[in-house]
């Protein structure tokens, strides 16, 4: 950067943010140009980034939709899966909604809904 720019930069740093808003103004008429034109133009950069393809999801939790009619061998399969007693396992069982299992691996949600779903719960993986 050279000598010169380098000084006007140290000099609009001193600038107040009214000052800054009024000397933005003023350069928009003395040019005929507007700042709020290369802002809407990085806003359509975040945009474009989003359409990237999405990493594929690494965390799942196994969340428990309804328990089902045979809720006891759900609790069942509750307490092999985590470490709740069978007071805590019965209410998680009862709470639709409920998260058996946070932030595990794609394998082992796969196979703790397989097990809730073979003992008669109905459960989604997020």
């Amino acid at each position: 950067m050279s000598d010169k720019l380098a000084k006007l930069v140290d000099e609009l740093s001193t600038l107040s943010v009214l000052e800054a808003a009024d000397l933005v103004k003023m350069l928009e008429e003395k040019w005929g140009v507007s700042a709020a034109a290369p802002v809407a133009m990085m806003a359509g950069g975040p945009a474009a980034a989003a359409a990237e393809p999405v990493e594929e999801k690494t965390e799942f939790d196994v969340v428990i939709k309804d328990a089902g009619a045979k809720k006891i061998d759900v609790i069942k399969v509750i307490r092999q899966l985590t470490s709740l007693g069978l007071g805590e396992a019965k209410t998680l069982a009862e709470t639709a909604g409920g998260k058996v299992l946070s932030a595990v691996g794609k394998d082992a949600a796969m196979d703790a809904k397989k097990k809730l779903e073979e003992a008669g719960a109905v459960i989604t993986v997020e």
